[in-house]
């Protein structure tokens, strides 16, 4: 009998320390979901049926993150079971129909479910850069509202709103930092449609939804370049933060400036700090291992590439 009480008293013991440690990884570490998208039509490095570019990794692992991958053509509860396994979401930047194809299907499974649960005080974060908020313009207003820009390769100062200074996203952002965004051509623009302030002012959706932190100009169009949701931790821009430090295609619009990577590492440590407030986990340490990022190799595609390392998945 009191074998038999020791060895029920080990268990709970073994069981409240890995509920510890898994108290602690909920705290400290944060996981973000970055969600793959369909090859690019001839991808010669292509392998599998989808990618994500390495870049949108190392972004979010240099601020202290590790990255989950999600993969596209799965269930609706395969991504569920991912949603209450990580801490955030980033939607990257890319070439597919935004409500057509399966990146879009599985945002829209994403953000519904990053609805309900913020909605239930769950705080859950989403990032959406350039294609990302694009998507999430369209999921929001529940159609596509894009226009055509004259933004494919251009680097832009950011006009900040009256609403930045005070916005989550700026507001502990360094004044020089901010001063450099609104007077230096740092974003990296790379994006053939835009969510215009005519398209955006006219549909009430997203005028609910979404506050304005700053607006770019292509000579004829103003368009929203950065944005956060009012009462959801959700963040868009349409600039490539992510490009500065860890893109090097010689290209018009490519700024590598130390003000540039100064904005994408701010960005980032935001978004980052967003997630740590999610308290999700996976189910034991050896699901969390199978699912992270460092299970697969990026694959060198040249450095005048786009992208300079792909991650390729079935």
């Amino acid at each position: 009998q009191i074998a038999a009480a020791l060895q029920k008293l080990m268990g709970t013991l073994i069981k409240t320390n890995n509920d510890l440690s898994v108290h602690v990884s909920m705290k400290y570490l944060s996981s973000i979901g970055v969600l793959a998208q369909e090859n690019l039509p001839g991808d010669q490095f292509a392998r599998g049926s989808s990618y994500i570019a390495a870049s949108y990794i190392k972004y979010l692992e240099g601020s202290g993150a590790r990255v989950v991958p999600i993969r596209i053509n799965r269930t609706e509860e395969e991504y569920a079971k991912i949603f209450y396994s990580i801490n955030g979401l980033l939607l990257p930047g890319g070439d597919v129909d935004l409500q057509t194809s399966q990146f879009s299907r599985a945002a829209k499974i994403f953000y519904n479910l990053a609805l309900k649960a913020n909605d239930a005080g769950d705080y859950f974060p989403i990032w959406g850069t350039c294609q990302g908020f694009q998507q999430l313009s369209v999921l929001t207003a529940n159609k596509n509202l894009l226009t055509l820009t004259d933004t494919k390769a251009v680097a832009l100062p950011l006009t900040l709103t009256p609403a930045a200074q005070s916005s989550r996203l700026f507001r502990s952002f360094p004044k020089d930092l901010l001063q450099s965004l609104a007077d230096e051509n740092i974003t990296s623009n790379f994006h053939s449609w835009s969510l215009s302030m005519q398209n955006y002012s006219r549909n009430s959706k997203l005028k609910r939804f979404y506050k304005v932190l700053s607006t770019n100009n292509d000579g004829k169009k103003e368009f929203i370049s950065t944005m956060e949701a009012f009462r959801y931790p959700f963040y868009a821009v349409q600039w490539h933060p992510e490009k500065s430090p860890f893109e090097w295609i010689d290209k018009s619009g490519m700024i590598h400036s130390s003000s540039a990577v100064r904005a994408s590492f701010y960005t980032a440590s935001f978004f980052v700090s967003e997630a740590m407030k999610n308290q999700h986990h996976f189910s034991s340490p050896a699901e969390e291992d199978r699912a992270l990022i460092y299970n697969f190799s990026p694959v060198y595609r040249g450095i005048h590439a786009v992208f300079v390392q792909n991650y390729y998945f079935d």
